[in-house]
This record gives C-alpha cells, sequence and structure tokens, in this order.
C-alpha cells in the first residue's frame, strides 16, 4: 500500500509575508495562518468529521462575499477534512439541491444574516473573530498582531493529504445543466503549478491580484484565490464588477496588479470613459475573446492580455496571447491526443485523461506539438440548409457591432416543426432597432444566417462570470419566442 503523500497548506514563505490586502491593510501569513486554524477548530466542533463511520466526508457550502474569507474557509474546511461545496449560483433552488443531496451539510458565510433558509449557518468572519479572542485569553493565540514585525511565534504550517478531495464544484450551466465536479488537493496544487509560470512570465514575478471573476467558479478561484496564495502574491477581497469600481480597486493595490476578467467585463470597461491604472498584467477566460477586443484593452490598460482555456473538469488547460495569435499553447505537463470520443486531455491537474467539449486542431509543426486551434464548441456547430456555421462566430460578429452592447444567437425552440431553420437572436442595444442590427449583420454573415426574429433587451440574464446559462437562455425562448402555433 502506497504511502500517504501530505502537501503543506500553503507555501510557508514567512510569517511576515504579505498574502492579502484587504481595505488598504496588509494581511501577513502568520495571520492568515491564526485564521484558517481558528476557524478549523471551530469546524471540528461544530461539523465533526463522519468519515470513520460513514467513509462520506462532511461538507460545507462556502458562501463567503469577500475573497479573503473565501480562502480562510477554503483552506480550514481542507485542513479539516471539510468539502467545499462550490455552487454555480446562489440561486435558491441550487442551493437547496446541494442541500438535499449533502445530507448535514452547513453553510458558512462573512456575513450574520444567512443567505439561505433550511440550513445551519455559521458567519466565518464572528467565529474566527471570537475564538480567536477565546485563545488570546487563554494565552493560546498564536498571532494576537499580525501586522506588528515582532511575531514572537507562528503557528506550524498545516499539511494536508494530496490525496482529499477538497472542494466540489459545479458547472456553470452554459451548456447544459450544472454538474458536480471534485477536485483533489495534490491534482490543484499541481495544476497551479503548470499554470502559474505562464502567468508570471507574463506579470514579471508575484503580485496583488483584483479579479471581476466568481471565485466560485473554476477559473476564478485559480486565478484569484490559488495564484496569488501559492505563486507569492497577495489577493484582495472585492468582486469589482462596475469599471470605476475595477479602476478603483487597481488603484488602491501597492504595486501594479494582475486584472483577472471576461470578454464581457472588458467591453465594458473600454466603453466607460475613465482612466485605468497601469496592470502587470490581464487574464481572461469564460468566453472567446477577439483580437481586437484584446488590442484595445492592451492599449487601454498600457498590460499584457492572457487569454484562458479550460473547463471546471479541466482546469486551466493552455493559454494565448490572443492580440498576436489565434493559436493556444498547452501549459506545461499537458498534452492532447485524439480518440474515438474526440481529443483527450492529459496533464499534472488530472487523475485521468479528460475529453474535451470543443473541437480543436492540433498544431503538430510549433511548440513541440504543444499548439492547436479551438474550432468551437461541438454543441454550437449548426448547419442552416446545408450551410455550416458556429454559433461562437455569430455571437462575435453580433457583439462586435457598433452599438450593440450584448446579444447572442439562438436555435429557436420549434425549429423542427419547419423546413427551413431560422435562428433568432436577443440582443442589448439601446438606441438600436431590430432593422439596425439586421442592417449591421448582412455584411458579414450569410443570408441563412440572419436571424428572425431579433428581440431586444435591457440587458441578458448572464450569471457573475458573464456567462449566459442553458436554462436562463430556454426561459428567454419560452417567454419570447413560443406562442400556440409557432414562433414570433
Amino acid at each position: 500500500m502506497a504511502a500517504e503523500v501530505n502537501l503543506p497548506l500553503l507555501p510557508d514563505r514567512g510569517a511576515s509575508h504579505i498574502v492579502a490586502w484587504r481595505d488598504g491593510r496588509a494581511v501577513s501569513q502568520a495571520e492568515l495562518l491564526a485564521d484558517v486554524l481558528a476557524l478549523s477548530g471551530v469546524l471540528s466542533r461544530v461539523l465533526p468529521s463522519t468519515a470513520a463511520t460513514s467513509g462520506v466526508a462532511p461538507a460545507a457550502i462556502n458562501l463567503c462575499l469577500d475573497r479573503y474569507w473565501f480562502a480562510v474557509a477554503f483552506l480550514a474546511c481542507a485542513h479539516r477534512g471539510v468539502v467545499n461545496l462550490l455552487p454555480s449560483s446562489n440561486a435558491p433552488m441550487h442551493l437547496a439541491q446541494l442541500v438535499a443531496h449533502n445530507p448535514g451539510v452547513i453553510a458558512l458565510g462573512d456575513q450574520p444574516e444567512a443567505l439561505m433558509a433550511g440550513c445551519p449557518w455559521l458567519d466565518a468572519a464572528q467565529a474566527v473573530a471570537s475564538e480567536r479572542a477565546s485563545m488570546m485569553a487563554q494565552g493560546r493565540d498564536v498571532a494576537p498582531d499580525a501586522t506588528h514585525a515582532d511575531l514572537h511565534e507562528t503557528p506550524a504550517m498545516p499539511t494536508v493529504p494530496a490525496d482529499r478531495v477538497v472542494a466540489r464544484f459545479h458547472t456553470s450551466g452554459s451548456t447544459g445543466e450544472p454538474q458536480a465536479c471534485d477536485k483533489r488537493f495534490g491534482l490543484l496544487f499541481a495544476g497551479h503549478q503548470a499554470a502559474a509560470s505562464a502567468v508570471l512570465a507574463l506579470t514579471g514575478g508575484p503580485c496583488p491580484v483584483v479579479g471581476t471573476s466568481s471565485f466560485r467558479h473554476m477559473f476564478g478561484f485559480e486565478a484569484t484565490v490559488m495564484l496569488p496564495l501559492w505563486a507569492g502574491g497577495a489577493l484582495t477581497g472585492g468582486t469589482p464588477f462596475f469599471p470605476a469600481d475595477v479602476a478603483s480597486d487597481l488603484a488602491a493595490q501597492p504595486s501594479p496588479a494582475l486584472l483577472v476578467t471576461t470578454p464581457y467585463h472588458l467591453r465594458k470597461m473600454l466603453e466607460a470613459d475613465i482612466a485605468f491604472p497601469p496592470c502587470a498584467g490581464m487574464l481572461s477566460a469564460t468566453a472567446p475573446l477577439s483580437p481586437d477586443l484584446a488590442k484595445a484593452a492592451e492599449a487601454r490598460l498600457r498590460a499584457p492580455l492572457l487569454e484562458v482555456y479550460g473547463a471546471t473538469e479541466l482546469g486551466m488547460l493552455a493559454t494565448r496571447r490572443t492580440s498576436e495569435s489565434s493559436a493556444w499553447t498547452l501549459l506545461p505537463g499537458f498534452s492532447l491526443a485524439s480518440s474515438e470520443a474526440g481529443f483527450m486531455a492529459r496533464g499534472p491537474s488530472l487523475a485521468q485523461p479528460q475529453a474535451l467539449h470543443d473541437l480543436v486542431e492540433p498544431d503538430d509543426t510549433a511548440e513541440g506539438g504543444r499548439r492547436f486551434r479551438l474550432i468551437d464548441r461541438s454543441s454550437n456547430l449548426i448547419n442552416v440548409v446545408g450551410k455550416r456555421s458556429s454559433l461562437g462566430f455569430l455571437n462575435e460578429v453580433l457583439q462586435s457591432l457598433p452599438g450593440v452592447q450584448d446579444g447572442v444567437f439562438c436555435v429557436p425552440p420549434d425549429v423542427a416543426h419547419h423546413d427551413v431553420t431560422r435562428l433568432a437572436a436577443f440582443v442589448v442595444a439601446p438606441g438600436l432597432t431590430p432593422a439596425d442590427v439586421l442592417a449591421g449583420l448582412r455584411p458579414h454573415v450569410d443570408p441563412v444566417f440572419l436571424p428572425r426574429p431579433i428581440v431586444m433587451l435591457d440587458a441578458l440574464p448572464r450569471d457573475a462570470n458573464a456567462k449566459l446559462p442553458v436554462a436562463a437562455l430556454r426561459a428567454l425562448q419560452a417567454e419570447h419566442l413560443q406562442r400556440k402555433g409557432g414562433t414570433t
């Protein structure tokens, strides 16, 4: 029987190493560890391990809104053997399903009022404050004032079994129903090391990280939690959404920061008439990024932009400098191989080969066979009266039109009743009419792919990662495209 491998909870860079910035205040490694161990102690009493008797590890839904407290809760659960349940949405239906499927689960937050009903609620921030006050009264708090340089005693770095399941992510639902995906500590760490090499080459070294992406999503978690904590940078607490908030958070950092964001947020930033501080670099994911948008973002923020290719099941798999090349380069240790089921990915973060959901074209002539081109998601390919295109390409054209703030093509729900398939589109474009949008599309799109109808909306129901879940798109179709006897 192989010996159990244990890994440090965090790379030990010393008690005074700054791991986070919160409200302009530096947080040291010693303070973070003291908070983690305090919450771990609370969890041992509130949620004792059931693995010994049932074989099922206890679980907690991590709903902390501040990235720092999310990280504290995540690390405390990992240390205690509690699985972090990370929902793709805070919608009551999704949370209720997690509770139903995980008997005995509790919810962790960083605010007194519970975000959900029907589940025991633990305010992690308050629990840590109370536990550390109690420990201090007993002379057991190892970092009573971690902001001072005279730390006389710091906690030993805890370890975690590499094979321990520490997180259960849920896919966003952009390609169907959200699916659960377990992550083991050792594989998370190995995947981080591969991604960190590419990111640190972009930024020139560790730096603060500001993120507009949800840290309960795999990309946001890897880039805004794991990367700063495990690669020597510093995480930040907030998740700015509006351009002015992004600019403010970037300006608040002690040095140029890495901005982790999405194409949707980048477009909103470029549309805003405000100045942005220079960045150390930018990471973008969750949707295809056009070369024009990448070049404009690099010029506006005076920093290089790296686009990330990956998935919840895969983690980060490849990157590209979108302003310079359409080809993706696999991260160190990853490879692609063709099979009857499509292309399979292998790599340090994968326990077994994982199928891609996309069509790709390997380039065996460059980078030692580590480069490929992304064609599109298999589910996005469409055939209209014998002509082929992809929804991804059509969406990119639509969103690039002057005056269009957002938009998406879709296949109407009752096309099976028609001899000729017609596409539809939902568009956010204040001041434009459907005729204006149609006129803008004509020079770029084959007539058979022109959408009819075009439904004008105030906004699309995107999630925290700017993705449009299938369920939300179906609801739009049911509301606007379906009538008795056919579509509008």
